[in-house]
Protein backbone atom coordinates (compact mmCIF):
# COMPACT_ATOMS: atom_id res chain seq x y z
CA UNK A 1 0.00 0.00 0.00
CA UNK A 2 3.00 2.38 0.63
CA UNK A 3 3.71 2.63 -3.15
CA UNK A 4 -0.09 3.43 -4.36
CA UNK A 5 -0.56 6.12 -5.93
CA UNK A 6 -4.26 6.53 -4.18
CA UNK A 7 -4.22 8.83 -0.98
CA UNK A 8 -7.22 8.79 1.28
CA UNK A 9 -5.74 10.62 4.54
CA UNK A 10 -7.79 13.66 3.75
CA UNK A 11 -10.84 11.56 2.97
CA UNK A 12 -10.44 9.36 5.87
CA UNK A 13 -10.30 12.29 8.45
CA UNK A 14 -13.38 13.87 7.23
CA UNK A 15 -15.07 10.27 7.43
CA UNK A 16 -14.24 10.14 11.51
CA UNK A 17 -15.61 13.68 11.85
CA UNK A 18 -18.90 12.81 9.78
CA UNK A 19 -22.06 11.28 10.38
CA UNK A 20 -20.56 8.44 8.90
CA UNK A 21 -17.83 7.84 11.69
CA UNK A 22 -18.89 5.21 13.25
CA UNK A 23 -18.32 3.12 9.81
CA UNK A 24 -15.11 4.40 9.16
CA UNK A 25 -13.24 0.91 9.60
CA UNK A 26 -15.68 -0.78 7.41
CA UNK A 27 -15.30 2.01 4.79
CA UNK A 28 -11.74 1.58 4.78
CA UNK A 29 -11.81 -2.03 4.94
CA UNK A 30 -14.35 -2.26 1.33
CA UNK A 31 -11.73 0.84 -0.40
CA UNK A 32 -8.80 -1.73 0.61
CA UNK A 33 -10.59 -4.67 -0.88
CA UNK A 34 -11.70 -2.95 -4.11
CA UNK A 35 -7.88 -1.76 -4.71
CA UNK A 36 -6.33 -4.31 -3.63
CA UNK A 37 -8.27 -7.38 -3.11
CA UNK A 38 -10.33 -7.60 -5.93
CA UNK A 39 -8.84 -4.81 -8.31
CA UNK A 40 -9.88 -4.29 -11.83
CA UNK A 41 -7.27 -5.89 -14.73
CA UNK A 42 -6.07 -2.78 -16.34
CA UNK A 43 -5.31 -1.35 -12.54
CA UNK A 44 -1.55 -1.74 -13.15
CA UNK A 45 -1.39 0.54 -16.25
CA UNK A 46 -3.87 3.28 -14.31
CA UNK A 47 -1.01 2.85 -11.15
CA UNK A 48 2.01 3.28 -13.31
CA UNK A 49 0.46 6.10 -15.50
CA UNK A 50 -0.12 8.13 -11.89
CA UNK A 51 3.90 7.05 -10.73
CA UNK A 52 5.09 8.59 -13.98
CA UNK A 53 3.08 11.83 -14.18
CA UNK A 54 6.08 14.77 -13.88
CA UNK A 55 6.61 17.06 -11.79
CA UNK A 56 5.79 20.76 -12.73
CA UNK A 57 5.60 23.79 -10.36
CA UNK A 58 1.81 25.07 -9.90
CA UNK A 59 0.77 28.35 -10.08
CA UNK A 60 -3.28 28.09 -10.29
CA UNK A 61 -6.14 26.11 -10.43
CA UNK A 62 -9.27 27.46 -12.44
CA UNK A 63 -12.39 25.68 -11.23
CA UNK A 64 -14.82 28.56 -12.71
CA UNK A 65 -14.18 28.10 -16.19
CA UNK A 66 -15.48 25.39 -18.89
CA UNK A 67 -12.12 23.64 -18.70
CA UNK A 68 -11.50 22.84 -15.24
CA UNK A 69 -7.72 23.86 -15.47
CA UNK A 70 -4.48 23.31 -14.15
CA UNK A 71 -1.88 26.62 -14.74
CA UNK A 72 1.81 26.96 -13.87
CA UNK A 73 4.04 29.76 -14.63
CA UNK A 74 6.30 28.56 -17.15
CA UNK A 75 6.11 26.28 -19.82
CA UNK A 76 5.90 22.86 -20.08
CA UNK A 77 9.39 21.02 -21.36
CA UNK A 78 9.11 19.36 -24.37
CA UNK A 79 9.94 16.30 -22.27
CA UNK A 80 7.31 17.19 -19.15
CA UNK A 81 5.37 17.87 -22.27
CA UNK A 82 5.72 14.04 -23.39
CA UNK A 83 5.57 12.29 -20.21
CA UNK A 84 2.84 14.25 -18.89
CA UNK A 85 0.56 13.52 -22.61
CA UNK A 86 1.75 9.57 -22.41
CA UNK A 87 0.58 9.89 -18.74
CA UNK A 88 -3.03 10.81 -19.10
CA UNK A 89 -3.93 9.17 -22.65
CA UNK A 90 -3.09 5.41 -20.61
CA UNK A 91 -6.18 6.82 -18.52
CA UNK A 92 -8.28 6.61 -21.42
CA UNK A 93 -11.31 6.67 -21.73
CA UNK A 94 -11.76 10.23 -20.49
CA UNK A 95 -15.82 10.47 -20.48
CA UNK A 96 -16.59 13.37 -17.73
CA UNK A 97 -14.62 17.01 -18.52
CA UNK A 98 -13.41 19.01 -20.23
CA UNK A 99 -9.86 19.33 -18.30
CA UNK A 100 -6.96 21.40 -19.33
CA UNK A 101 -3.33 19.80 -17.46
CA UNK A 102 -1.50 22.80 -18.10
CA UNK A 103 -0.96 23.18 -22.16
CA UNK A 104 -3.07 19.47 -22.59
CA UNK A 105 -6.49 19.77 -23.28
CA UNK A 106 -8.43 16.87 -22.73
CA UNK A 107 -12.17 17.19 -24.96
CA UNK A 108 -14.06 14.55 -23.08
CA UNK A 109 -16.61 12.03 -24.34
CA UNK A 110 -19.33 14.52 -22.38
CA UNK A 111 -19.24 18.46 -22.25
CA UNK A 112 -20.10 18.40 -18.90
CA UNK A 113 -19.85 21.86 -18.89
CA UNK A 114 -23.22 22.27 -20.51
CA UNK A 115 -24.55 20.16 -17.49
CA UNK A 116 -23.39 22.12 -15.13
CA UNK A 117 -24.78 25.05 -16.55
CA UNK A 118 -28.23 23.91 -16.38
CA UNK A 119 -27.60 23.53 -12.44
CA UNK A 120 -25.06 26.03 -11.11
CA UNK A 121 -27.81 28.91 -10.96
CA UNK A 122 -30.27 26.81 -9.06
CA UNK A 123 -28.22 25.79 -6.71
CA UNK A 124 -28.13 26.78 -2.67
CA UNK A 125 -25.14 29.13 -1.36
CA UNK A 126 -22.56 26.19 -1.07
CA UNK A 127 -20.80 27.75 1.73
CA UNK A 128 -20.21 25.98 4.68
CA UNK A 129 -21.49 22.83 2.84
CA UNK A 130 -20.92 19.33 2.44
CA UNK A 131 -21.66 18.35 -0.81
CA UNK A 132 -21.96 14.77 -1.88
CA UNK A 133 -21.61 14.18 -5.95
CA UNK A 134 -22.89 10.61 -6.25
CA UNK A 135 -21.89 8.87 -9.28
CA UNK A 136 -19.02 11.43 -9.69
CA UNK A 137 -17.04 9.77 -12.91
CA UNK A 138 -14.32 11.58 -13.15
CA UNK A 139 -15.29 14.38 -10.79
CA UNK A 140 -15.87 16.96 -13.04
CA UNK A 141 -18.73 18.34 -11.11
CA UNK A 142 -17.13 17.78 -8.13
CA UNK A 143 -14.00 20.01 -8.76
CA UNK A 144 -16.84 23.09 -10.09
CA UNK A 145 -18.96 22.83 -7.16
CA UNK A 146 -15.73 23.26 -4.61
CA UNK A 147 -15.04 26.26 -7.29
CA UNK A 148 -18.48 27.67 -6.33
CA UNK A 149 -17.85 27.32 -2.42
CA UNK A 150 -18.12 24.24 -0.90
CA UNK A 151 -16.68 23.32 2.36
CA UNK A 152 -15.94 19.98 1.39
CA UNK A 153 -17.04 17.79 -1.82
CA UNK A 154 -17.21 14.04 -1.34
CA UNK A 155 -17.30 12.40 -5.01
CA UNK A 156 -18.83 8.69 -4.97
CA UNK A 157 -18.23 6.58 -7.86
CA UNK A 158 -17.54 2.77 -7.89
CA UNK A 159 -14.65 2.95 -10.89
CA UNK A 160 -11.39 2.71 -9.79
CA UNK A 161 -10.33 4.37 -13.59
CA UNK A 162 -12.61 7.24 -12.82
CA UNK A 163 -10.65 7.32 -9.40
CA UNK A 164 -7.03 7.69 -11.15
CA UNK A 165 -8.17 10.31 -13.52
CA UNK A 166 -9.47 12.40 -10.42
CA UNK A 167 -6.36 11.30 -8.04
CA UNK A 168 -4.06 12.65 -11.36
CA UNK A 169 -5.74 16.23 -11.10
CA UNK A 170 -5.34 16.33 -7.34
CA UNK A 171 -2.04 15.47 -7.56
CA UNK A 172 -1.07 18.96 -8.94
CA UNK A 173 -4.31 21.02 -7.40
CA UNK A 174 -3.22 19.95 -3.98
CA UNK A 175 -4.05 17.21 -1.61
CA UNK A 176 -4.90 19.63 0.81
CA UNK A 177 -8.16 20.88 -0.91
CA UNK A 178 -11.12 20.08 0.55
CA UNK A 179 -12.50 17.62 -2.36
CA UNK A 180 -11.94 13.75 -2.14
CA UNK A 181 -13.10 10.30 -3.49
CA UNK A 182 -14.79 7.39 -2.60
CA UNK A 183 -14.39 4.80 -4.80
CA UNK A 184 -18.07 2.79 -3.79
CA UNK A 185 -21.47 2.71 -4.56
CA UNK A 186 -23.50 4.81 -2.83
CA UNK A 187 -25.88 1.58 -1.89
CA UNK A 188 -22.77 0.18 0.11
CA UNK A 189 -22.48 3.26 2.35
CA UNK A 190 -24.28 3.66 5.52
CA UNK A 191 -28.01 3.96 5.30
CA UNK A 192 -30.16 6.02 7.23
CA UNK A 193 -27.61 8.57 7.90
CA UNK A 194 -28.07 12.51 7.31
CA UNK A 195 -24.63 13.16 5.72
CA UNK A 196 -24.50 16.90 3.94
CA UNK A 197 -26.68 19.31 2.77
CA UNK A 198 -26.04 19.17 -1.00
CA UNK A 199 -26.57 16.48 -2.90
CA UNK A 200 -25.89 15.47 -7.05
CA UNK A 201 -27.01 12.98 -8.44
CA UNK A 202 -26.90 13.04 -12.05
CA UNK A 203 -27.41 10.19 -14.99
CA UNK A 204 -27.64 7.71 -12.39
CA UNK A 205 -31.19 7.24 -11.37
CA UNK A 206 -31.97 4.94 -14.91
CA UNK A 207 -29.31 2.53 -14.13
CA UNK A 208 -31.10 1.64 -10.43
CA UNK A 209 -32.20 -1.70 -10.41
CA UNK A 210 -34.39 0.41 -7.51
CA UNK A 211 -34.86 3.95 -8.19
CA UNK A 212 -37.42 4.61 -5.48
CA UNK A 213 -34.70 2.99 -2.88
CA UNK A 214 -31.96 5.14 -4.50
CA UNK A 215 -34.01 7.81 -4.06
CA UNK A 216 -34.47 7.18 -0.48
CA UNK A 217 -30.97 6.49 -0.03
CA UNK A 218 -30.58 10.34 -1.37
CA UNK A 219 -33.16 11.59 0.85
CA UNK A 220 -31.95 9.87 4.17
CA UNK A 221 -28.29 11.19 3.33
CA UNK A 222 -29.47 14.74 3.48
CA UNK A 223 -29.34 16.56 6.54
CA UNK A 224 -32.89 18.75 7.34
CA UNK A 225 -33.62 21.45 4.57
CA UNK A 226 -30.49 19.63 2.37
CA UNK A 227 -30.75 20.57 -1.60
CA UNK A 228 -31.09 17.76 -3.97
CA UNK A 229 -30.47 17.98 -7.64
CA UNK A 230 -31.34 15.34 -9.78
CA UNK A 231 -31.13 14.51 -13.66
CA UNK A 232 -32.14 11.39 -15.35
CA UNK A 233 -33.36 10.31 -18.58
CA UNK A 234 -36.59 10.64 -19.09
CA UNK A 235 -39.55 9.89 -21.66
CA UNK A 236 -42.73 11.80 -22.65
CA UNK A 237 -46.35 10.86 -22.26
CA UNK A 238 -47.70 11.59 -19.32
CA UNK A 239 -48.18 10.85 -15.56
CA UNK A 240 -48.71 7.05 -16.14
CA UNK A 241 -45.67 6.55 -18.61
CA UNK A 242 -42.62 4.80 -17.99
CA UNK A 243 -39.75 3.14 -20.31
CA UNK A 244 -38.48 -0.35 -19.29
CA UNK A 245 -36.64 -1.43 -21.95
CA UNK A 246 -36.72 -4.87 -22.69
CA UNK A 247 -32.65 -5.25 -23.74
CA UNK A 248 -30.52 -2.37 -24.31
CA UNK A 249 -31.57 1.45 -24.31
CA UNK A 250 -29.19 3.32 -26.66
CA UNK A 251 -26.50 0.27 -26.53
CA UNK A 252 -26.37 0.40 -22.87
CA UNK A 253 -27.19 -2.44 -21.05
CA UNK A 254 -27.89 -1.19 -17.68
CA UNK A 255 -30.80 0.94 -17.93
CA UNK A 256 -34.12 -0.70 -16.04
CA UNK A 257 -36.52 2.18 -15.51
CA UNK A 258 -36.90 5.77 -17.62
CA UNK A 259 -39.92 7.51 -15.82
CA UNK A 260 -41.93 10.12 -18.07
CA UNK A 261 -41.46 13.92 -17.07
CA UNK A 262 -44.96 14.11 -15.06
CA UNK A 263 -43.96 10.88 -13.04
CA UNK A 264 -40.74 11.29 -11.68
CA UNK A 265 -42.21 14.36 -9.27
CA UNK A 266 -44.78 11.56 -7.90
CA UNK A 267 -41.97 9.90 -7.17
CA UNK A 268 -39.98 12.33 -5.27
CA UNK A 269 -43.23 14.10 -3.34
CA UNK A 270 -44.13 10.14 -2.32
CA UNK A 271 -40.13 10.05 -0.71
CA UNK A 272 -40.91 12.94 1.03
CA UNK A 273 -39.12 15.42 -0.69
CA UNK A 274 -40.43 19.15 -1.37
CA UNK A 275 -40.14 22.64 -3.17
CA UNK A 276 -40.36 19.87 -6.32
CA UNK A 277 -39.06 22.11 -9.20
CA UNK A 278 -38.52 21.19 -12.92
CA UNK A 279 -35.21 23.10 -13.87
CA UNK A 280 -34.25 22.05 -17.25
CA UNK A 281 -35.49 19.42 -20.17
CA UNK A 282 -32.50 19.15 -22.73
CA UNK A 283 -32.24 16.43 -25.90
CA UNK A 284 -29.50 14.95 -25.78
CA UNK A 285 -27.56 15.55 -29.00
CA UNK A 286 -23.69 14.83 -30.65
CA UNK A 287 -22.29 18.27 -30.00
CA UNK A 288 -22.60 17.58 -26.11
CA UNK A 289 -21.83 13.56 -26.07
CA UNK A 290 -19.48 12.15 -28.65
CA UNK A 291 -16.54 10.80 -29.33
CA UNK A 292 -13.17 12.43 -29.31
CA UNK A 293 -9.50 11.67 -28.91
CA UNK A 294 -9.52 10.84 -25.42
CA UNK A 295 -12.38 8.69 -26.19
CA UNK A 296 -12.19 7.10 -28.89
CA UNK A 297 -14.83 4.41 -28.47
CA UNK A 298 -18.34 4.35 -29.69
CA UNK A 299 -20.17 7.79 -28.42
CA UNK A 300 -24.01 8.86 -28.88
CA UNK A 301 -24.20 9.29 -33.05
CA UNK A 302 -23.59 5.69 -32.72
CA UNK A 303 -26.79 4.67 -30.85
CA UNK A 304 -29.16 6.86 -32.80
CA UNK A 305 -31.55 5.50 -35.68
CA UNK A 306 -29.27 6.43 -38.89
CA UNK A 307 -32.39 6.78 -40.49
CA UNK A 308 -34.12 8.02 -37.48
CA UNK A 309 -32.38 10.20 -34.95
CA UNK A 310 -35.15 10.86 -32.85
CA UNK A 311 -35.14 6.83 -32.17
CA UNK A 312 -32.61 5.04 -30.33
CA UNK A 313 -30.46 2.15 -32.51
CA UNK A 314 -33.33 0.02 -30.57
CA UNK A 315 -36.18 1.85 -31.65
CA UNK A 316 -37.00 3.55 -28.06
CA UNK A 317 -36.98 7.27 -27.95
CA UNK A 318 -33.60 8.96 -28.18
CA UNK A 319 -32.46 10.47 -24.99
CA UNK A 320 -34.10 13.42 -23.20
CA UNK A 321 -32.71 14.11 -19.93
CA UNK A 322 -34.63 16.38 -17.01
CA UNK A 323 -33.27 18.18 -14.05
CA UNK A 324 -35.38 18.90 -11.34
CA UNK A 325 -34.33 20.29 -7.49
CA UNK A 326 -36.15 19.13 -4.36
CA UNK A 327 -35.45 19.82 -0.62
CA UNK A 328 -35.79 17.78 2.48
CA UNK A 329 -38.20 19.42 4.94
CA UNK A 330 -37.05 20.82 8.09
CA UNK A 331 -38.62 17.60 10.18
Amino acid sequence: MSTSPFVFTSCFEWLKQSAWSAYYTQIQQLIHQKLYKKPPGDMPTWCQALQALPTIAMHETLLNTDYVTLKTKQALSDVQHQTLFHSLFQLRPWRKGPFSFFDIKIDTEWQSNLKWDRIAPHLDDLTYRTVLDIGCGSGYHAWRLLGAGAKQVIGIDPSILFLSQFTAFKQYAGPELPIDFLPVKLDELPYAQAICETILSMGLLYHQKSPILHLEQLFSSLKPKGQLILETLVIEGGEQAMLVPSGRYAAMRNVWFIPSLEQLPIWLKRIGFQDITLINVTKTNCEEQRSTLWMPFHSLENYLNPTDPTQTIEGYPAPLRAVWKARKPKN
